[in-house]
């Protein structure tokens, strides 16, 4: 038991499952019947079915996040992250982000650490790419592109433009072809502010393994998401991996090679390796292993669920699927996040445990302004939406699910605002670095040479367009 006069609930992860489940016990909770923590790298959850719009400027970034302190007021809201767990003293090892590691005491321990980007040993694949887990990297995408375009606007070297004009994207699952989808989008329409880029000069190529794209919304709408790219003038290699990419020099499979200064990996997720410090059982891919009560295998006092376990899918095992577990979606993290708060509650108070099942309702997903796609399941039927409806559909659905009604007004209001201003397209990478500025103005005059300019003749030189 704790030192506490109260037992403690410890939720180690703020993201869907935490924040949720924290908001679920809270309101289930009777006044001070348990001390709800929760432990977190960062401060706020991140909404990631947004991030694609927040990389395209359709959503402002502070408006993708929630954070936690301001949702869960009433919780004990630590930042830093969980090391390890001992489960025979019920103490949990804190690492913040300044000091010393602390021990912090539990009596019920909900484990919702979420999954991280997939990656392989690919040589330059750490130097050169970019991630699409956090807010972090969709606005630092959206400054990179953006600083591609000026670099390329101002240079007149064809080699240089070149690079700075190819972006690649491997993975074609959700992340993949919405951030491709968004991101070209924001690209071809900010090239009307550049003086010598036209979009035909833009070369996007979304790279992947398998056969298909979009495989979550099913075959005819990621066959249709697929041809709507290739229109659009991506290149889509499929049955293709990426073999290296060594300072900027992409090699596929099938033997493409290009030079591009903009790599984006969105080929899948793992659960979070963390979890091998805890001391749980997990199974064959990493994820904690899970009771249909979404309690972890072999313990009465932890639960576990989201992108880091490994849930029993009932719904779909009653169909005559073996061995289905739920996917890692956004879909099931909610609604698991609430029958683990309830189940939290009745295991502190002895009642039985309620076990997790729910069917699919489909999948939405959008690729760029009006263009999405969406199927829809209605117990045994399916509906599928593509073009504006599907965009509409995915707005909708994912304008709903955001928490807070103070995120969801703030997201209505930029869609809104979109329908009548000009999207931004400044870049503000500089916001990465803040002091570098400052920090050259303050310090002392290097010894180097002035930089000389080299005479470019007239018909080499970057035209403007009129108007």
């Amino acid at each position: 038991m704790s030192t506490t006069e109260r037992p403690r609930i410890l939720v180690v992860g703020g993201g869907y499952v935490g924040l949720y489940a924290a908001r679920r016990i809270l309101k289930k909770m009777r006044y001070g019947e348990a001390t709800v923590t929760v432990v977190d790298p960062r401060s706020y959850m991140t909404y990631q079915p947004f991030l694609p719009e927040a990389a395209a400027g359709s959503i402002s970034p502070r408006h993708v996040v929630v954070p936690l302190r301001r949702v869960l007021p009433k919780a004990e809201v630590l930042t830093g992250r969980v090391t390890s767990i001992d489960q025979d003293r019920r103490v949990a090892t804190v690492a913040p982000h300044v000091g010393s590691a602390y021990e912090v005491p539990f009596d019920y321990l909900v484990v919702a650490l979420g999954a991280v980007s997939r990656t392989f040993p690919i040589p330059g694949l750490a130097e050169q790419g970019i991630g699409m887990k956090g807010v972090e990297e969709a606005i630092g995408l959206r400054n990179h592109v953006l600083e591609q375009l000026d670099k390329a606007d101002s240079t007149t070297d064809e080699e240089i433009r070149r690079k700075a004009l190819s972006f690649v994207f491997v993975g074609g699952g959700f992340a993949g072809a919405e951030t491709i989808g968004e991101v070209e989008d924001m690209a071809r329409d900010a090239t009307k502010y550049y003086a010598s880029i036209e979009p035909s000069d833009l070369r996007f190529v979304l790279v992947d393994v398998a056969e298909r794209i979009l495989p979550e919304v099913g075959p005819k709408l990621g066959e249709w998401g697929l041809e709507h790219l290739k229109k659009r003038g991506i290149e889509v290699h499929l049955k293709t991996s990426l073999k290296s990419c060594v300072d900027g020099h992409v090699v596929l499979s099938n033997d493409v090679e290009l030079d591009s200064n903009t790599l984006v990996w969105t080929a899948g997720v793992k659960p979070n390796p963390a979890l091998a410090e805890f001391g749980l059982p997990l199974g064959p891919r990493g994820h904690v292993d899970t009771e249909p009560t979404l309690q972890v295998k072999g313990t009465g006092h932890i639960w576990s669920a989201g992108d880091n376990a490994q849930v029993p899918d009932l719904a779909a095992r009653e169909a005559g699927v073996e061995n289905a577990w739920c996917p890692p979606n956004a879909q099931h993290a909610l609604r698991q996040a609430k029958v683990l708060g309830d189940n939290v509650i009745s295991g502190m108070r002895g009642f039985p445990q309620q076990e997790y099942k729910h069917a699919s309702m489909g999948a939405v997903a959008g690729l760029g302004l009006r263009k999405g796609v969406a199927m829809i399941k209605l117990g045994k039927l399916s509906f599928r939406f593509r073009g504006r409806l599907g965009w509409y559909l995915h707005r909708g659905y994912h304008g709903m699910a955001v928490p807070t009604w103070n995120r969801k007004i703030r997201v209505f209001a930029d869609w809104t605002l979109g329908l009548f201003l000009k999207r931004e397209v400044v870049s503000l990478g500089a916001v990465e670095h803040p002091r570098d500025e400052f920090h050259e103005a303050a310090a002392p005059p290097a010894a180097r040479p002035a930089p000389v300019a080299e005479s470019v003749p007239s018909e080499q030189r970057p035209t403007v367009k009129a108007g």
